[in-house]
């Protein structure tokens, strides 16, 4: 079986597991839910859209500069909506961590990056330092989800820096080894198939949700209000609620 079908239905699995599991957390009732879940849907929807009509390719299409606001707009949208959303920064600031953190064991099909690399459709050293850090923080995530649980604040910050540096890492990399303004890299083959189905949902859809939990779990360590059950992380110390 070709293994990009395969992989079509790996990241489509993955990319619906991570909407149910947000979609849960940040819905205070079943029709916020069924909202959330559907704005994120549509938002999967139109990536899959400008995957198939090759509106980001790098020959026809707008190309990195496309790629670049596909990835960055939603995050930037994502953080306005839901801090200026009475109910859903009163979710931000309630959603157990747990939640934040265990949704990015998804991430262990960083394989994937290792697959394409050993077959010679993706380059070094984007390939190999993206796959690996995504299977890093992939595997990671539930102990850490479990740590969080348990109050272990100082666990979490470092779990999420090491996490969020590793999508700005695997993006910069990206950038700068394919075509347009930022091709630093002269590495072959580029990576000019991310830009094509079904690897654009990698960063079209996946990699921007993902960075912005990263970014809502700065946001409670932060406001010194990581709550999970009856405990508040702080630093890596245990309170009282």
């Amino acid at each position: 079986m070709n293994y990009d079908l395969i992989a079509s239905m790996e990241l489509t699995g993955c990319s619906a597991i991570a909407v149910a599991v947000l979609s849960a957390g940040f819905g205070e009732t079943l029709s916020a839910k069924i909202k959330i879940a559907s704005g994120l849907s549509i938002w999967f929807v139109l990536v899959a859209l400008l995957g198939a009509t090759g509106a980001l390719g790098y020959e026809h299409g707008t190309g990195a500069p496309g790629l670049g606001v596909a990835v960055m707009l939603p995050i930037v949208v994502l953080s306005m909506v839901v801090l200026r959303s009475p109910s859903l920064r009163r979710r931000l600031e309630n959603i157990p961590l747990s939640i934040l953190i265990g949704v990015h064991a998804i991430r262990i099909l960083g394989v994937s990056f290792l697959i394409l690399y050993a077959a010679g459709r993706l380059p070094a050293p984007f390939a190999p330092l993206a796959g690996w850090g995504d299977i890093l923080a992939g595997i990671a995530a539930w102990p850490v989800a479990r740590l969080a649980a348990r109050g272990w604040g100082g666990a979490v910050f470092a779990w999420n820096t090491f996490g969020l540096l590793d999508l700005i890492t695997a993006i910069g990399l990206g950038a700068t080894s394919s075509p347009g303004p930022l091709h630093l890299l002269l590495v072959k083959p580029d990576t000019t198939i991310m830009t094509t189905l079904p690897w654009l949902i990698i960063p079209g859809f996946i990699v921007p949700l993902l960075a912005s939990t990263h970014l809502a779990i700065f946001y409670r360590l932060n406001r010194g209000m990581a709550k999970d059950g009856n405990r508040v992380a702080t630093g890596g110390k245990k309170q009282a609620a």
